[in-house]
């Protein structure tokens, strides 16, 4: 069973999520510590072929005025590089305030600020794919 693969990607961190196999919900997975892009293009292509994933959608930090930033670009040329090591396609879903929903469930959750760092980009990551996986349902 395929599944959708959603990645938040960081200059630190890379969160990741998947879909479930009927493509209706969004799971967090796991939180990548960015070492290099090729390591990091070498896990994301480990979890690929472990869970079968057939399409990733990759969040893209637009500014709040839908133009392309110096963070957008870097995401951007992070892609062009994964795109040349997976066979699948990859699709842009615009994240913008991923992250203030992220530390938004956080909270509600009282996690401790402390340990926010470790759950939000898995989280954020979760809120991209989830918002790919609404928009495809509801056509």
């Amino acid at each position: 069973m395929s599944r959708i693969m959603g990645l938040d990607v960081g200059n630190k961190t890379i969160g990741v999520a998947l879909s479930d196999p009927m493509f209706l919900l969004s799971n967090a997975l796991e939180t990548i510590k960015r070492k290099k892009a090729s390591v990091d293009i070498e896990r994301i292509k480990q979890l690929v072929e472990e869970n079968d994933v057939n399409l990733i959608v990759v969040g893209l930090p637009k500014n709040m005025n839908n133009t392309i930033g110096p963070q957008a670009m870097r995401v951007i040329s992070f892609v062009d590089l994964l795109k040349k090591q997976v066979d699948v396609e990859v699709v842009y879903e615009d994240e913008r305030m991923t992250t203030i929903q992220s530390e938004a469930v956080l909270m509600d959750m009282e996690v401790r600020r402390e340990n926010r760092k470790k759950y939000i980009d898995k989280i954020a990551a979760t809120f991209i794919l989830q918002t790919y996986l609404d928009r495809r349902k509801n056509g």
